[in-house]
């Protein structure tokens, strides 16, 4: 790698290690899951290896792929789940970074709604969504069944990122958000997470 491509690639995995550290410590990364990527200057993708713990990530715990999910090195290993941050990049150019959670909301809300998407609406937090100007649009976050085949998940979501403005959620696993970069990611998750526990809640309460 060149020099730039160097400082691009430390500066990116600075990004993915706070980022890890911040959603580890509201749990919404328990022991190694979830994935944390950014798109570098050259075009890779900046991603976590697979089976590392998100709150405890380091430089070397962060490799880089193609747009196809293939790595640039060849003794590393990806997570499977790396097609579905690389098709985020491939269909949204303005994209800079993506994460994936698996927070007890978004988990027990996706496992429990009998309908393909969950709908927020008369919050005000709806707004750190991109296109949300007022609390009482209806924001849909589309609901996936959980696949281990993950390219055959992609096929499905893909028809859907034309309405995604809150990401979406993959039924008894997580969220996928994503945002120009990645303090915008991190905002639309948070924003994200805190609707879907306030929904969770109003359900326990029987609203």
């Amino acid at each position: 790698m060149t020099d730039n491509a160097t400082t691009d690639f430390v500066r990116g995995a600075q990004d993915i290690v706070h980022a890890g550290q911040r959603l580890d410590a509201r749990g919404w990364v328990p022991a190694t899951a979830g994935n944390i990527s950014c798109r570098l200057s050259d075009g890779r993708i900046a991603i976590t290896r697979s089976g590392c713990h998100k709150g405890f990530l380091g430089e070397s715990d962060v490799m880089t792929v193609d747009l196809a999910g293939q790595p640039h090195q060849p003794q590393d290993k990806p997570s499977a789940e790396t097609l579905l941050h690389c098709q985020v990049y491939r269909l949204l150019p303005d994209v800079g970074a993506v994460l994936h959670g698996h927070s007890v909301a978004s988990t027990v809300l996706s496992m429990i709604e009998p309908s393909a998407a969950l709908v927020l609406e008369d919050y005000e937090v709806q707004k750190v969504f991109a296109g949300q100007t007022t609390h009482e649009a209806r924001v849909r976050v589309p609901l996936f069944a959980n696949d281990q085949d993950i390219a055959r998940l992609a096929r499905e979501v893909e028809p859907y990122f034309a309405d995604m403005p809150a990401g979406y959620i993959i039924r008894g696993h997580g969220v996928y958000v994503w945002g120009k970069n990645m303090a915008a990611a991190l905002a639309r998750l948070e924003g994200l997470e805190f609707l879907l526990a306030c929904v969770l809640e109003r359900r326990k309460l029987g609203k």
